[in-house]
């Protein structure tokens, strides 16, 4: 199992992709399809070190860096569309199910995520986690994206838990950043090619 900073938490907060779901790979192929549809590049390595930005923020970034004038929300709808296909495979990140399974009804559970609601609901459907959360903070649902620790912030008074007694569980540099900033503790989720190494590195 991950071990858990020191310290007692009254809340857990939760990123969902990469996170609870092991749904980056899926993702990155619905990327790939939906902005090949476009002429669009994306290298699986700036894929994951864009980690816990919003879809609309990653559409607005490559257009500005190849030059494209793609429809944010008609390639977003899409890439939805192509993710949701491919979810009936997906699966839980064991050594995250294991906080989740360990510490339910002990702790709340929010899930803080830069996926619109939609997604993330179909994810933890999938997965039959989704009675597990009292509250999700997601896309559209916070002004300031990750690295700010606005959406953290926001997850925590809804679960009337103080930052400082909060852990949150993220896989991507921009979630860490986040947390940090919201002066909270933070369980770095190793990604699938470290996991599946079998020793994940600190």
């Amino acid at each position: 199992m991950l071990p858990l900073p020191e310290g007692e938490f009254d809340a857990y907060l939760f990123d969902c992709d990469g996170t609870i779901a092991d749904s980056m790979p899926l993702h990155y192929v619905a990327w790939q399809r939906a902005l090949a549809e476009w002429g669009a590049e994306f290298p699986e390595e700036l894929f994951y070190a864009w980690g816990g930005r919003t879809p609309v923020a990653v559409i607005q970034e490559l257009n500005a860096q190849q030059g494209l004038a793609m429809p944010v929300e008609l390639v977003n709808k899409r890439r939805e569309q192509i993710f949701e296909e491919l979810l009936p495979g997906v699966t839980a990140v064991p050594e995250v199910l294991e906080h989740i399974e360990a510490a339910y009804g002990k702790v709340p559970f929010a899930v803080v995520s830069g996926s619109s609601r939609e997604s993330v609901t179909a994810s933890l459907t999938a997965l039959g986690l989704l009675d597990r959360f009292e509250v999700m903070v997601c896309a559209g649902e916070y002004l300031n994206g990750k690295p700010d620790p606005e959406c953290f912030l926001i997850a925590a008074e809804a679960l009337g838990a103080a930052p400082s007694r909060c852990v949150v569980f993220e896989d991507a540099e921009l979630g860490l950043q986040a947390a940090a900033a919201a002066g909270m503790a933070a369980v770095r989720v190793p990604p699938p090619w470290q996991r599946r190494a079998g020793t994940a590195a600190d």
